[in-house]
């Protein structure tokens, strides 16, 4: 049987053959242009299908058509090519620059108030950048705002590691922030006979205390506790941040009880104490986004009619920053004297709080937490009221925010989360806010404007002992 195949070629003849095709190939690149490289070639076509999505032929229909095959063509995309995508999106369509030097000119040139309003308005419209009108756009299409949100969430990630994406992220953030007005959102009550797709997305997005499963969450909607949340209309099976409550008898001092499934229920009518214990932002995308003020504020009014025999309005907050902000500071600088002879010598002589708490169950040695008790809670009193960022403003990201809202620091609580997380940010030291209407516009006022931190005495003598 012959072989159809053709004999091997001499080396020479092999190499005038490829001699030949290189000057053919050559020739043709002549022709047909430098063929770009494959991530040249992936920007070219993003860029041609985002020029289209803007100028594209016909009316909004035909608009809202391509918008939505450019948002689907970036869900199929993977991360390294979404990555390239949103860099083009970033630094190829800013503002063109002769419109905008030439509305400038215009504006200085004016000579009448009339002239330079108009003047000012060409501007801001030269101003707009081709990228914002196309993010707008995702507006007009079914989750389409959601979209935006968790685009946000990429955005601000590439952007800590490269400035070139922040001009993209200011955008976003200012389109988000329009659209996420508290004047659009709607404030819900969350319970049991909620759906089913609602209620997985509160055990998916509790950020503080994890919930462990249906069993846990049921307990968490009982009689004597509320979840509200903040939606939006765009968005209306995704709670944007909820608040989880407990109605107490008394400011509870310990989270483990109020989590505890088999704690027994307390009639809500004899109430006289609401405890927020938990608060999650569930969406990435709208962080820097602040709306979690008005939640609580809202939450404190429908609760105060709903139980008007409540008498204080308060949380049970976690510390995360303590434990870091103890770790960055000297071990004999932290100590009296007094507390130094009370507590027990490490055979290397560290005395440093942090070096005594190594062992995970050292809460459940009484000698060495009762020895630790006063130190611990006079440093938590310090770092939460005298130690400050550059701005003036609490170190720790929950005072912040509490104390942003109007609240008061009220009381601190020994050992109040034992959990592995609580122990470890903390040193299982937790918080009490006190929420008092007659103060909170004052307490708010006072700290976003002079950074004067409200405090009880109790709490504002601990810190200065």
């Amino acid at each position: 049987m012959s072989d159809a195949r053709s004999p091997p070629r001499p080396p020479e003849a092999a190499t005038l053959v490829d001699r030949a095709l290189g000057r053919l190939s050559a020739a043709w690149r002549s022709i047909a242009g430098e063929v770009p490289a494959p991530e040249d070639r992936l920007k070219q076509r993003l860029r041609e299908r985002m020029q289209e999505a803007l100028d594209g032929p016909g009316g909004e229909v035909a608009a809202r058509a391509r918008t939505a095959a450019l948002g689907h063509e970036y869900l199929g995309l993977a991360p390294a090519e979404r990555e390239a995508f949103l860099r083009v999106l970033a630094e190829e369509f800013d503002p063109p620059a002769e419109p905008v030097l030439a509305a400038a000119e215009a504006v200085r040139a004016a000579a009448t108030a009339a002239e330079r309003r108009k003047a000012s308005a060409r501007l801001a419209a030269a101003l707009e950048s081709p990228r914002l009108k196309l993010l707008t756009r995702f507006n007009a299409l079914p989750q389409g705002v959601k979209f935006l949100v968790d685009l946000r969430a990429t955005i601000a990630d590439l952007a800590e590691r490269d400035a070139a994406f922040q001009p993209l992220l200011d955008d976003l953030t200012g389109l988000l922030r329009g659209w996420f007005d508290v004047g659009f959102l709607d404030l819900r009550r969350i319970t049991w006979d909620s759906p089913a797709s609602l209620l997985e997305k509160l055990i998916a997005y509790e950020a503080v205390h994890e919930i462990a499963g249906w069993s846990d969450l049921k307990n968490r909607l009982d009689s004597d506790r509320r979840c509200f949340a903040f939606f939006h209309p765009r968005m209306p099976d995704e709670p944007l941040i909820f608040v989880e409550v407990a109605l107490t008898d008394g400011i509870a001092s310990a989270i483990q009880p109020l989590l505890d499934p088999d704690a027994p229920v307390l009639d809500p009518g004899k109430a006289d104490t609401a405890i927020f214990y938990s608060i999650s932002n569930a969406q990435k995308g709208l962080a820097g986004i602040s709306f979690g003020n008005f939640l609580i504020k809202q939450v404190v009014e429908r609760l105060a009619r709903e139980f008007p025999q409540l008498k204080r309005f308060a949380t049970l907050s976690p510390i995360p920053g303590f434990a870091k902000w103890l770790r960055s500071l000297d071990g004999d600088a932290l100590l009296t004297a007094a507390e130094k002879r009370a507590l027990p010598k490490r055979g290397d002589g560290n005395q440093h709080p942090l070096a005594l708490v190594r062992n995970p169950d050292w809460h459940r040695n009484r000698a060495l937490a009762g020895a630790l008790e006063a130190p611990l809670l006079r440093l938590a009193a310090r770092y939460l009221v005298l130690e400050k960022r550059a701005d003036g403003r609490a170190l720790d990201p929950v005072a912040h925010f509490h104390l942003s809202n109007g609240a008061r620091i009220e009381q601190l609580d020994w050992l109040a989360d034992t959990s592995a997380k609580g122990l470890a940010q903390s040193c299982g030291v937790m918080v009490n806010y006190l929420y008092r209407m007659a103060e909170i516009e004052a307490n708010h006022e006072s700290y976003t404007g002079e950074a004067k931190i409200a405090a009880a005495s109790a709490v504002r003598s601990m810190a200065k002992a």
